[in-house]
């Protein structure tokens, strides 16, 4: 079975470059390419780097799965999308819970706080997160650290697209692992 890999990072109206969003698609390339699918947060009216993923995606061939807010399957990049899941919630108000929890693993790029939010849930939930190094926002703030003194999933470095889905299906695998020891 694929494994779903999550796509987190900032929206447009946080200004990333052309550079960071080049990672992003090259990141979805790089799951379509490890035959996984790419789930991402699927916006109404603007683009971000979860939707740079998913372009990379297509461009490889890829499953793409975008997790929409409100009651409609309008969203910004239809065309790269090949199922929309409608949650009916809002920004903020729980849209971030079924995008998360529908994710063996995530990777973050940069990233505002509807991101910190989602490596928030990844965390509680102990869902590997994976951060591209260097490309701001909460993605570098927590490179290679624990949300909280807990220490339950370390936010795990990457160095580029291919390290962070390598790393991410290591530690979905390494997860799966050690959860079955208990049987």
């Amino acid at each position: 079975m694929s494994l779903m890999i999550g796509v987190m990072g900032s929206a447009a109206d946080l200004k990333y470059s052309k550079k960071i969003e080049e990672i992003a698609e090259e990141i979805g390339k790089e799951i379509a390419k490890s035959e996984n699918i790419t789930v991402y947060g699927a916006e109404k009216d603007y683009d971000s780097l979860s939707t740079a993923a998913a372009r990379g995606a297509k461009k490889e061939k890829g499953i793409t799965i975008g997790v929409t807010y409100g009651k409609g399957k309008k969203i910004f990049d239809k065309q790269n999308t090949d199922i929309c899941i409608v949650t009916g919630m809002e920004r903020g108000g729980g849209r971030e819970f079924v995008l998360v929890n529908s994710c063996d693993a995530i990777i973050c790029v940069s990233g505002g706080s509807g991101t910190l939010t989602e490596i928030a849930i990844a965390y509680q939930s102990n869902i590997p997160t994976i951060v591209l190094q260097k490309t701001g926002g909460w993605s570098q703030k927590l490179e290679n650290k624990y949300v909280d003194d807990r220490k339950r999933v370390k936010c795990i470095i990457a160095k580029n697209p291919k390290d962070a889905v390598r790393k991410a299906i290591l530690e979905i695998k390494n997860k799966e692992l050690n959860s079955n020891k208990g049987d």
